[in-house]
């Protein structure tokens, strides 16, 4: 019965028998252990059967496992890093009274810092955030030229990766104070005009030189005969 049973398995790897036929076999084999030669006869009709059967029905029989094969080797997938969002740019401070021509300046001198150093090629949405600041500035009675210089001025030796960021930095940092209010002086008095008197009736009246009064003027002066 050993070699028997060694027999099955053997044309089980052979592919000549699936496991579903195996476990028939066995289980009649397993009722009638006396019928050896009885279940030798039935054995080969079986497996000559499965033998002859097309290759699509053996499959069916065989575990999944077994049709697929062996499972593919697991290659190593490096994770992807999701690209990381710029920080925003520092705060910069804001003009008491801002205007158009104001922010117009700022601007100005905003794009015209590539030209003193290239390194600070702004983008317009830097511009627009830093052009607050650089009009703080010239609200505090600084010429375009004072702010540039501001700017521009001891700069670090490297690359510079973020130049917005050092901009609105410095415009935070070295913010000059606010221009002392000028008192506005009271209005001088115009001087009075000195008394005359007038050379018609003789009243008296202020002006800056003698002659007739008001009234008289309106008068004309007889002809003399």
């Amino acid at each position: 019965m050993g070699d028997f049973r060694s027999g099955l398995e053997k044309l089980r790897q052979q592919g000549s028998l699936s496991l579903q036929g195996m476990a028939r076999i066995r289980a009649r084999v397993d009722k009638q252990p006396d019928d050896e030669h009885g279940d030798e006869e039935w054995v080969r009709g079986y497996t000559a059967v499965s033998r002859n059967q097309p290759r699509g029905h053996r499959d069916r029989d065989r575990p999944e496992a077994a049709r697929l094969g062996p499972p593919a080797p697991r290659t190593a997938t490096t994770p992807q890093r999701k690209p990381a969002r710029p920080r925003a740019l520092p705060a910069v401070p804001k003009p008491v009274y801002s205007s158009p021509l104001l922010l117009r300046t700022a601007t100005e001198v905003l794009a015209g810092l590539r030209r003193t150093d290239p390194r600070l090629l702004l983008s317009a949405t830097d511009t627009d955030h830093l052009a607050p600041g650089v009009a703080a500035w010239l609200e505090r009675d600084l010429t375009p030229t004072a702010v540039r210089h501001a700017l521009t001025s001891d700069l670090p030796p490297e690359p510079l990766r973020r130049p917005a960021a050092l901009l609105a930095h410095r415009l935070t940092a070295q913010l000059p104070p606010l221009p002392p209010v000028r008192p506005t002086a009271p209005p001088v008095p115009r001087p009075r005009d000195p008394f005359q008197t007038c050379d018609s009736c003789d009243r008296p009246f202020r002006a800056p030189s003698p002659g007739r009064c008001r009234d008289c003027r309106t008068i004309p002066l007889a002809d003399p005969m």
